[in-house]
């Protein structure tokens, strides 16, 4: 007796199996991705860092091809701090001594204006210095660079002249102008002649302010 149910001999499966398993293997290659091949890491120290000495030098020698920061000092006053008697007119009344850094090598020439924006007309004018030496490191006191012009100031004649407010504390601005030009200016011009002139020629500015009030 014979069941209703279709066998398949056991030769004949064999094959049909061992092809389904090969189509299914193939199928299952097919949709996992390959991998990616990832860049194998740089070891730290093999990364090679430029030294804090090495770029403080670049700095430095940036700071050198370009002129350096423009500064103004005096030896006799810091910045903001009162200015010895000896400058003024309660004494000597001659010019303090000054030295100056960092000027650009573009710099054709230096002006020199101080004045007092605490007088009470107007901002009142005590000095002012043309066609410095770009290479001119200190104004001694007493002294005008060699070959630099005065000006006129406030007081009527020409030369420096020191503080003398007539009450209270003022202040008294020292400010260092670097051109690309030289001025072309006799001892007759005043701060506006200057300021004139000096327009559009102005590579770099500094000021140090000293303070007196009189005796």
């Amino acid at each position: 007796m014979t069941s209703c149910k279709e066998t398949i001999p056991t030769e004949e499966a064999q094959p049909a199996k061992e092809a389904l398993e090969e189509e299914v293997a193939e199928e299952e290659a097919e949709e996992v991705p390959e991998e990616e091949e990832v860049p194998e890491e740089v070891p730290e120290e093999v990364i090679e860092e430029i030294p804090e000495e090495a770029k403080e030098e670049e700095v430095v020698e940036a700071e050198e091809e370009l002129g350096g920061v423009m500064k103004i000092e005096s030896p006799s006053f810091k910045n903001n701090e009162m200015i010895p008697s000896k400058y003024t007119c309660d004494a000597e009344n001659i010019n303090p001594p000054i030295t100056i850094s960092g000027i650009s090598q573009d710099a054709k020439s230096l002006v020199l204006i101080v004045d007092d924006p605490d007088a009470p007309a107007k901002t009142w004018v005590h000095w002012t210095v043309w066609n410095i030496d770009p290479k001119t490191t200190e104004i001694l006191e007493n002294s005008v660079p060699q070959d630099a012009v005065e000006g006129v100031t406030d007081f009527g004649t020409p030369g420096y002249g020191g503080p003398c407010p007539p009450s209270g504390t003022h202040r008294y601005f020292f400010k260092l102008y670097a051109l690309d030009t030289t001025l072309d200016l006799s001892s007759s011009a005043t701060v506006e002649d200057i300021q004139e002139a000096m327009e559009g020629h102005i590579l770099d500015s500094v000021e140090l302010i000293g303070l007196y009030e009189c005796k």
